[in-house]
């Protein structure tokens, strides 16, 4: 069951996410550009996780009708597993392409399709095999609450002392995002213990995705303003990090992220809104991996610098200065991309894995 709103959604999810990720100085990134330091959420740290979201909306509307209508679970659960094993050996090959085409890159094992992959095959399972409404709001609160009592039994939540990068430092070394061989302290945003929150985002559109199936679109609406507030009154003890997905994260985007899809919605599959976005949307890993690649080859040949310096920051910065000129280039390699699977899109071209 596709809905043109989920793929707008996901497709403007992905074009922000290759906008975020793609400056052209890095000295010069407009604040409302970067994520959060560390505690703090900051407009790009809202895109993984209601990509996450949508992970979780598209289970439910691809799932749940086969089930009521009497598939077998063995061939849905053979078949969710083995698209999570091809989402992860896609984020791995990546990596593994990052380490041959950029001088110094290390390989990383975790990353932002491991953790999708990782999550779409709990959250599908989820559905499967739990699929009590009730039982699902659980396990979700049971990891938000759970997840809060480790951390602070942790004891610290700073940069290398909390326990999610004591796991990882311990776990993955040289393989988590950042390592340190002199102290033995890494750090993964996409870490081991994190994916647990991460799962809980996944849950909570497991169960938008339920609404939005039975039309149901006022309680999305209501149950996103409401993780919203909880989440908001919960950073007052516990902080918004996305680094880390604490728990009061993983409430406040999920609720933004229900609140932009229950508005979507309602312009698009109800008013007949053009849906905009779509295109990027049904080719979202496609667009995804396509510019991470395009990323390594430019960098990796050496062709990044001259093709910044002649076509963006001479002619642009001069007259409107660096952070116009570096923004510039993420927006037309964004646009790039965006044209892109625009042609697959009218061309019928599905790429899927």
């Amino acid at each position: 069951m596709r809905i043109n709103s989920i793929d707008a959604v996901r497709g403007l999810t992905v074009a922000a996410m290759l906008l975020v990720n793609d400056a052209g100085d890095w000295s010069h990134v407009y604040p409302w550009l970067e994520h959060a330091e560390w505690h703090g959420c900051t407009p790009p740290d809202f895109i993984f996780p209601v990509f996450l979201l949508i992970v979780g909306v598209s289970i439910n509307l691809a799932l749940s009708p086969r089930l009521n209508a009497g598939a077998a679970t063995a061939p849905l659960t053979r078949a969710v597993l083995l698209r999570a094993v091809r989402i992860v050996l896609l984020g791995l090959a990546l990596h593994a392409v990052a380490m041959l085409l950029l001088n110094g890159r290390g390989f990383r094992l975790f990353g932002v399709l491991q953790r999708t992959g990782i999550c779409f095959a709990a959250a599908a399972l989820l559905t499967i095999h739990v699929r009590s409404a009730r039982a699902q709001w659980a396990i979700c609160a049971a990891i938000l609450l759970g997840y809060w009592a480790l951390l602070a039994a942790g004891g610290s939540l700073e940069p290398g002392l909390n326990l999610a990068d004591r796991i990882d430092s311990a776990l993955l070394g040289h393989l988590a995002y950042q390592y340190d061989a002199a102290t033995g302290i890494g750090h993964d945003p996409e870490g081991i213990l994190g994916t647990l929150p991460s799962l809980a985002t996944v849950i909570l559109g497991l169960r938008a995705g339920d609404w939005l199936r039975k039309g149901q679109t006022r309680n999305l609406a209501l149950a996103g303003a409401a993780a919203m507030l909880l989440g908001g009154l919960w950073s007052l003890a516990l902080p918004l990090n996305k680094q880390l997905w604490t728990s009061s994260f993983a409430l406040w985007t999920g609720g933004f992220g229900m609140l932009a899809i229950a508005l979507a919605h309602q312009l698009i599959d109800v008013r007949g809104w053009p849906a905009l976005g779509r295109a990027m949307g049904v080719n979202a890993i496609a667009a995804y991996a396509g510019s991470w690649i395009a990323t390594c080859v430019i960098e990796g040949s050496g062709v990044m610098a001259p093709l910044y310096a002649h076509v963006f920051s001479r002619p642009l910065a001069p007259l409107f200065g660096p952070w116009v000129a570096s923004v510039a280039f993420a927006a037309a390699f964004t646009g790039v991309f965006w044209l892109a699977m625009a042609y697959a899109y009218r061309r019928n071209w599905r790429m899927t894995i």
